[in-house]
């Protein structure tokens, strides 16, 4: 099968980097009291249970050989009774960490989506949506268990091993030993896994990235898919995709499943061995061991590997998690490249002129899309900006908004740097619409109020009403309160446009930016637009992109860019008298429509 972009996977790291778990330790660090808290319960209550093979050992040894039925009575309520409480401290313990888990969960999601906020056009123009996606909601998720359950279920059960210890030790020194020696053999499986079964988890990660970016592309894609026929060859990519996730899955968890079986055949071997040994010491002459000292020693043999079972679970999870937290923390970490300069301030009430000087912008290193471009749009004015495609139309209006920061010159609004003012200022006293006419889920009416939050229902329906929406929305069956679904399926792509142009102008923004704005509205409603524009764009600064020059004949000035530059500037009048490239773009585009 042909290699295609989803079988690129990110670059795995050789060693793991200790800060992050001290960054993880940050998220953890506002619950630290209610976690020790849980972890004192917990404590307490496997302290209490470290009794119980003391009280078997008594019964064994002392109360049944002299029959004292009160003494069984005794041990047996206090069993009980501490059976209880661990119980009560297990439930506690569980709702408790649940709560703290999904807590730290919510916070890390809440600081990478945030970021993911910030984050500029370039990130998301070089990334599969899905491999982002992942990050948010699957990788997160995989650190549920291990915040909800790990850390706590660690610490206490490496305490309860400190108590075992001491028990056994007490209890007969020469049996500890002999527990012990398996411990070695435990740490050369662990020595011998431990690089193979992190690096296992970090393909399986990107792996399942690649599956998850591939599903969101075929699904966002899929009437493309099915127009060209294209269903057997995308089941092809998905069943490759999907068998390499299925396959990194099952080696990584075949690591994961070394360590529990190695902890079982270890500890069955070593009290095989204890029972032979204290059966010998038992029968031995001078009977250096009762009975009930080898029940209560076997008893706490099994709750010795416990502890040690489950902390070679945590180290499973804690694995994973870390293939985990390498991808959250490289998106928390990734450059916010356009933001406030640490001396922004507010960016005053717009009035609406706009100056480019000596700029020049790539978005590449070394290729420039415009180089050393300079004009003033004044006050009030309607600028339209044309030329052929790639030309850098669009890279021009992006860079007023600043979505992306110029490599040289300078921007200015007014007269003032729009490098050196607060981006949400600036953003919010304009009015765009992008060639991409995106619809959220909800209701049309939320769609259009996107663009001012605060504006009442009959401002949404007048702006609705000046871009000629109101008509085909009033002809849904619930008019404005219609709910449309994701990137608005529901609706045709002229509809979409209008629905766009609609939260655009709801701003009222003294600067207004349109890229392609009625590319997808037919002619006829093109011409009953255009009376309405006309009006809303009187006193605003406007900068409109169009292919069709019939839209922007009545532009106050009309600039042609093409090869880094603006070529040429002018009226329609005045361009059309120049004979220059504006000239043969429109009698391309006059002897097209004759034809």
């Amino acid at each position: 099968m042909a290699r295609n972009r989803y079988d690129m996977d990110e670059v795995l790291e050789d060693s793991f980097d200790v800060g992050q778990l001290k960054r993880l330790a940050g998220y953890i660090s506002p619950y630290k009291k209610k976690m020790a808290g849980v972890i004192v319960l917990m404590l307490t209550s496997s302290a209490l249970t470290m009794a119980i093979p003391i009280f078997l050992q008594l019964i064994m040894d002392q109360s049944i050989p002299q029959r004292d039925m009160k003494s069984i009575w005794i041990y047996s309520g206090l069993t009980l009774i501490i059976a209880v409480y661990s119980a009560l401290a297990l439930r506690i313990k569980i709702k408790t960490m649940s709560v703290i888990g999904q807590n730290i969960v919510h916070d890390i999601r809440q600081d990478i989506f945030r970021h993911l906020q910030e984050l500029p056009f370039s990130y998301y123009d070089d990334r599969p949506h899905g491999k982002i996606q992942v990050r948010v909601v699957n990788y997160v998720n995989s650190l549920s268990d291990l915040l909800s359950n790990g850390i706590v279920n660690t610490f206490t059960d490496l305490c309860n091993l400190i108590f075992i210890l001491v028990f056994m030790f007490a209890l007969d020194v020469r049996l500890t030993l002999v527990c012990l020696c398996g411990l070695p053999v435990l740490a050369l499986v662990i020595v011998f896994i431990k690089k193979r079964q992190r690096k296992a988890w970090q393909i399986q990660s990107n792996k399942q990235s690649n599956l998850n970016a591939y599903i969101a592309e075929s699904i966002n894609g899929i009437r493309v898919t099915q127009s060209f026929v294209r269903e057997r060859e995308n089941t092809g990519i998905f069943n490759h995709l999907s068998a390499n996730y299925r396959s990194s899955w099952m080696k990584a968890v075949m690591y994961n499943f070394t360590m529990g079986p190695s902890v079982d055949i270890i500890s069955t071997l070593t009290t095989a061995f204890i029972y032979v040994l204290g059966v010998k010491m038992i029968l031995a002459p001078d009977m250096t061991l009762t009975v009930g000292v080898l029940v209560a020693f076997t008893a706490y043999i099994g709750r010795f590997w416990a502890p040690i079972n489950t902390l070679a679970g945590f180290y499973n999870s804690l694995l994973t998690a870390i293939s985990y937290l390498e991808r959250i923390f490289e998106t928390i970490d990734e450059p916010v490249k356009v933001k406030d300069a640490p001396d922004a301030v507010p960016m005053p009430q717009v009035k609406g002129e706009v100056e480019f000087r000596h700029v020049t912008f790539g978005y590449e290193p070394g290729q420039k899309i415009l180089d050393d471009i300079s004009f003033t749009a004044e006050e009030g004015e309607n600028y339209a900006i044309v030329g052929p495609t790639g030309a850098g139309k669009t890279t021009i209006v992006n860079l007023i908004s600043r979505f992306y920061n110029v490599d040289s010159g300078e921007i200015l609004i007014d007269g003032t740097d729009i490098s050196r003012v607060t981006l949400h200022s600036l953003r919010s006293q304009m009015g765009i619409m992008m060639q991409d006419s995106f619809i959220f889920s909800g209701t049309i009416m939320d769609n259009i109020r996107y663009g001012n939050r605060d504006a009442t229902d009959e401002e949404v329906i007048k702006a609705a009403k000046t871009v000629c929406a109101h008509d085909f929305i009033m002809e849904m069956e619930q008019g404005y309160e219609t709910e449309v679904n994701e990137r608005g399926s529901r609706l045709s792509a002229g509809q979409r446009q209008l629905i766009s142009f609609a939260r655009a102008l709801l701003a009222d923004p003294k600067i207004l930016i349109l890229d392609e704005a009625t590319s997808s509205i037919d002619t006829e409603t093109e011409i009953v637009l255009q009376k309405g524009l006309n009006e809303l764009l009187q006193g605003r600064t406007s900068f409109i992109i169009a292919h069709r020059l019939s839209t922007i004949k009545n532009a106050d000035c009309i600039m042609y860019v093409d090869r880094g530059g603006i070529l040429e500037r002018g009226s329609h009048e005045e361009l059309l008298e120049q004979k220059g490239e504006y000239y043969k773009l429109y009698m391309s585009q006059y002897d097209f429509l004759r034809e």
